[in-house]
């Protein structure tokens, strides 16, 4: 039963986020014209939503969160520090140091002009991953996204907010825990029962993904940042329960890995395809979080890592959520660790990977 317990509490959110070597350092005089960051997904770029939810277990805002954040604040990051799009508001100028949740009861009219996060720690695209983790879902956000355009427009004006939303960057990093949930880490499942392989169900995923931008494009979104799946086999809590299934030591789990490799070729294709022929006028960057991540497993000493297979909370094997709490203890220096918890990247590993894919980034965009 204990088992299931920490299992359960393991699964409240995934990261899709990845690294290398670059430090993330922007100029503003580098930065394109990018009026407003606006995120969508899960707890990759979930900067607090959660933290009004009753289910502790999809909620981050409490200690050792936020260590490493001015005055050790939890904030509901999933993080001991900023996560990618805090640095990524920053880099364009557009925040000076947090990119607020839309649900941030210190959020001004002023704050929503230059762009918030709607996302939410848990959330998948598959309706069955929202019935178990009773999180925002997709759907919530887009309904958020449109009372924050009425907000905009009635601060600004009809015309300005549309210019705003029209010149805004908009950031979707959500799936990975659709895998995770109806998937890889639990042996019966609807999905697996209605689905013959993986393969049929990324492209389920990846049919609500679309649509998913074709609602945001709908609304007057042009610019699309959206982001690939990480190697799922090789995050700490996947290594951990693998070692569980099989008898053996903390490896990566080589089929799931290729899974996201697939999935990612899959995505690309979409994006092209949407961009050329259903969105015109429109920009779709893919996010390559797999091909950095590995490399960081492969090459930790070249990003300053001691350690990347296991988190620096408690014993690094299944905390994340409510299990890393106040009474974990905590490695002496997160910026050595690649994780913060068995899922989530720390500060730096974060700021590493913004800076990687900073110039891709910048290029597209102007």
């Amino acid at each position: 039963m204990m088992l299931v317990t920490v299992l359960i509490f393991c699964f409240a959110t995934l990261i899709i986020l990845p690294p290398s070597p670059t430090t993330c350092t922007a100029s503003s005089s580098s930065s394109p014209s990018v009026s407003a960051l606006f995120a969508f997904g899960d707890s990759t770029v979930d900067t607090g939503m959660n933290n009004g939810l009753s289910m502790p277990l999809y909620k981050c805002n409490h200690p050792p969160y936020g260590k490493d954040l001015p005055g050790q604040v939890p904030t509901g990051r999933y993080s001991n520090g900023k996560i990618g799009v805090d640095f990524m508001a920053s880099n364009l100028g557009l925040k000076e140091d947090l990119l607020p949740s839309y649900l941030d009861p210190k959020l001004t009219d002023h704050d929503l002009l230059t762009g918030v996060s709607f996302a939410s720690g848990g959330c998948g695209l598959d309706e069955l991953t929202l019935q178990l983790t009773q999180v925002y879902s997709m759907e919530d956000q887009l309904e958020y996204f449109d009372e924050a355009v009425e907000r905009i427009k009635t601060s600004v004006g009809e015309k300005n907010g549309s210019e705003i939303v029209e010149n805004a960057l908009f950031v979707v990093g959500v799936g990975t825990n659709d895998l995770i949930l109806n998937v890889y880490d639990f042996p019966l499942t609807q999905r697996k029962s209605q689905f013959t392989s993986i393969d049929q169900y990324s492209d389920f995923l990846l049919q609500k993904l679309g649509s998913f931008i074709q609602a945001l494009y709908s609304r007057g979104a042009r610019r699309f940042m959206v982001v690939g799946f990480p190697p799922i086999g090789c995050l700490p809590l996947q290594q951990t329960l693998g070692g569980i299934i099989n008898l053996r030591r903390r490896v990566c789990i080589t089929q799931q890995n290729i899974d996201c490799q697939t999935y990612n070729s899959k995505l690309q294709a979409l994006l092209s395809s949407l961009q050329t022929t259903l969105l015109p006028s429109s920009r779709l960057l893919y996010y390559d979080i797999y091909n950095p991540m590995i490399d960081m497993f492969n090459n930790p000493d070249k990003y300053g890592f001691v350690q990347v297979s296991e988190g620096c909370c408690g014993t690094g094997l299944v905390e994340l959520g409510l299990l890393c709490s106040r009474f974990s203890r905590t490695c002496p220096d997160a910026s050595k660790y690649m994780f913060w918890d068995t899922v989530h990247p720390t500060e730096v590993a974060f700021s590493v990977v913004v800076g990687y894919n900073q110039k891709t980034v910048l290029q597209f965009l102007n």
